[in-house]
Formats: structure tokens, C-alpha cells, sequence
């Protein structure tokens, strides 16, 4: 069975982060979400892969390449514009062979595990299936209504709350979704949506089923979500090893992971589940708790906490900081006596709408260099490359390439 895996959109209720890079190569765990989905595919014995790629597309294939290195075939299909999931699907036609009876569809932002693909190859059904899943709020999904395992409706994004079975956006399609596709027509919206086109299969007396999973299925629609993402997967992932050197007198509980050429200095104190990458300098007295992910080639000085928080890649932060339910782009350079305040309930404007985040710290883009003694409000967004000269305090969005004196 291929898989066709959606990796075209920006993701933009994730920016900052999404300004440099798709949202599918926000990193949880140390890897890309759409990395995950690949391996729980490759677990799965689904080994040939189409990647419909379009915003920020070189940043996705210069990274997985042919996806030899993860023991899958991966070809690519460039959708120009992103007039919806029907069109990025029908952007892949020509690559099917005759033999290919069905097919798998999913999003590449979306963070699964091996288990979750499995109930849908081991229950599918019928002309086409839906992996759903319960969800108590379902605004912003696609909603299904269902007897048994039947689908009698499904719904794009309803105003009222007609069920709450969600669809995942994972599909197995046989191969005349195309047709259907064709006459698909185009949304209020102004997209051609696959809700729309399996609506129209039900309406002919096609049989459309579901299978309800309860495996990991997470989607980040803000950037603040990626934290829950990232404490899911460090919990169920069995991937810890230490390869780095952690001197004596440092302290280690629980499950962590630390990469090659990495140092743990003495007197760090670090509670798993944690990963640590390569290349990096813990410095001592480092406290680092749980639910982290530091990226590779990081620098962390003395005194400095973390918690609960995704530290990207060639990040370096400075002596006697404290960072708790925060996401820090790449190549940051933060001073030192850096806080980022967190606190519970941060009510963001975003697209015009106010959201709420559980809990949150203070969210950055990439390229952003920060003084010392340097104050972040809870719920505070820096877009990439920025300045904050020392000694200020930031209580509001920074725009791109902001300089704050």
C-alpha cells in the first residue's frame, strides 16, 4: 500500500515558528512531526511514500531526501497553490500504478504513533475509510456522524456541535477518489475539500466506514500545543540512551536520552523524561525537569532551569536563566538572567480571535539574539530575527526583525 502524506501548508496559527520553516517540520521529540509520521508508516510496512510538498519545499526535501536513510522510498509532488486536501490528493494520480487498489492518506502535521496507523489498516473498509477519533470540543474539525461503523455525514468545520467523533484526516482511498475528486466542487471556502468529496460518495450509495482510534493522534493548531505534543511522545518513546559523558557529581533520574559529543557537567540535576541532542555544553548547576527537548549543538550556562520546554537546534543560553513552558526557535543567543514568565490560562489574539493556552512561558521564532537581564511576559511571541537589547521587558508580540533599545 502507498501512502500519501500532505506536507504543503504553512501552518500560519503556529507562527512564530512557522515563519522559517512548514509546520511539519516543527520539531517534538528531537524530529520533525513529519518524521514521526513516517516511521509509524515504515512500522506499518508502508515503505512507498508521495510527499505533497509546497511552502518552504526545500527545507522538507533537503531534509529527507529520497528517505533512504529511514528505510522508505519518498517521491514528491509540488502543489503550487493550496486550493485544498481534495487538490493536493489529486496531485498525486499520475504516480499510482494499476496494481495499486487503495492507498493511504494523512497529514504530515500531525503526531502519530505505529499503533494509530494500524487500526485503520486491520478495520478499513468499504469504498473508503476514516480513522476518527472522540474529541469533547470539536470546532475547527471535521465532524462525523456515524451508525456503527457506517458514515452517514461528515461535516467540514460545523458552527453547532452535531458529534463528537472527529475525522484525523487519515483515509484509505481506492482509486476511483480521483474520479470523484474531479467533480468535486469548490467550497465556500474557495477550496475542494476530501469532506466534500466523501459526502458526495455517501450521497450516491457508496459505502464510506470509520475506525475509532484512541492511540496517540495529536494536532497542533497553535504553536503553544507543540509542549503537549512533545510531553506525549517523550513519555511513550523507548528510545533513551546516553552516548554522551555526564561527569561525576551530575545527577540523572528517570528517562533521558543524551546525544554523542554532548557534556553534562558536575552538579546538573536532570529529570527525564528529558532528550538531549548532540553536540551540545550543559554547563554546571544546570536544572533540567521534565518534559524537554533540547535540540542539537545547544549551550546552556551555569544556575540556568528549564521545564517543560523545546529548545531548537544551534540555541545558545547564558548563565542564570529560567525558562518553563516555552518554545525557543533556532539559532537564538539569550543573555544571561534571561526570565520567561509563565502562568496558566494566557488569553492570544490570533487571526482576530482570542485563544486560550493552558499554560505557556514565552514562545520565539529563529535568529533572535537577546541581552541580559532580559524579562519575557507569559504568553509573549518574538518573531525571527529580532533584537532585545538588555534590560527590557516584553509584554507584547514582536513583530519580524523587530529591534527593541
Amino acid at each position: 500500500m502507498k501512502a500519501v502524506i500532505l506536507a504543503a501548508g504553512e501552518g500560519i496559527r503556529c507562527r512564530p515558528l512557522t515563519s522559517t520553516r512548514s509546520k511539519v517540520m516543527l520539531p517534538v521529540a528531537n524530529k520533525p512531526i513529519l518524521e514521526h509520521v513516517i516511521d509509524s508508516l515504515a512500522k506499518n510496512g508502508i515503505k512507498d511514500l508521495i510527499l505533497v510538498v509546497g511552502y518552504e519545499r526545500e527545507r522538507i526535501m533537503n531534509y529527507f531526501e529520497d528517505g533512504i536513510d529511514l528505510g522508505v522510498n519518498i517521491r514528491y509532488v509540488h502543489q503550487k497553490a493550496q486550493l485544498g486536501t481534495a487538490h493536493a490528493i489529486k496531485q498525486t494520480a499520475d504516480l499510482m500504478e494499476e496494481e495499486d487498489q487503495e492507498f493511504m492518506v494523512l497529514n504530515g502535521d500531525n503526531v502519530i504513533e505505529p499503533q494509530t496507523i494500524k487500526e485503520l489498516i486491520d478495520k478499513h473498509e468499504g469504498n473508503a475509510t476514516i480513522l476518527t477519533t472522540k474529541k469533547k470540543h470539536t470546532r475547527g474539525y471535521g465532524v462525523v456522524i456515524a451508525s456503527g461503523k457506517k458514515v452517514t455525514r461528515i461535516i467540514e468545520k460545523p458552527t453547532t456541535e452535531l458529534s463528537h467523533i472527529i475525522s484525523t484526516g487519515i483515509y484509505i482511498f481506492e482509486q476511483e477518489i480521483f474520479e470523484r475528486i474531479e467533480h468535486t466542487p469548490i467550497s465556500p471556502l474557495g477550496e475542494y475539500a476530501i469532506t466534500d468529496t466523501i459526502q458526495h460518495m455517501i450521497d450516491d450509495g457508496m459505502e464510506v466506514g470509520h475506525v475509532v482510534t484512541n492511540s496517540l493522534w495529536r494536532d497542533a493548531v497553535f504553536a503553544w500545543d507543540l509542549l503537549k505534543d512533545n510531553s506525549m511522545v517523550l513519555d511513550r518513546s523507548e528510545d533513551y540512551t546516553i552516548k554522551g559523558t555526564v561527569e561525576e557529581g551530575a545527577v540523572i533520574h528517570g528517562k533521558v536520552s543524551i546525544g554523542s559529543n554532548t557534556v553534562i557537567r558536575a552538579g546538573c540535576y536532570i529529570v527525564g523524561p528529558t532528550m538531549i541532542g548532540n553536540n551540545c555544553e550543559i554547563a554546571p548547576n544546570v536544572v533540567i525537569l521534565p518534559s524537554t527537548t533540547i535540540g542539537h549543538n545547544v549551550s546552556i550556562g551555569s544556575f540556568t532551569q528549564i521545564q517543560n520546554s523545546i529548545i531548537m537546534s544551534n540555541t545558545r543560553i547564558r548563565s542564570h536563566g529560567s525558562l518553563s513552558n516555552s518554545v525557543i526557535g533556532l539559532n537564538n543567543s539569550i543573555g544571561p538572567y534571561f526570565i520567561a514568565e509563565d502562568r496558566e490560562n494566557v488569553k492570544i489574539e490570533m487571526e482576530e480571535e482570542l485563544h486560550t493556552a493552558e499554560k505557556l512561558g514565552v514562545i520565539t521564532g529563529d535568529d533572535i539574539t537577546i541581552g541580559h537581564r532580559v524579562l519575557v511576559k507569559a504568553g509573549s511571541m518574538i518573531s525571527h530575527n529580532c533584537l532585545i537589547e538588555s534590560g527590557k521587558t516584553i509584554a507584547q508580540k514582536l513583530p519580524e526583525n523587530s529591534i527593541v533599545v
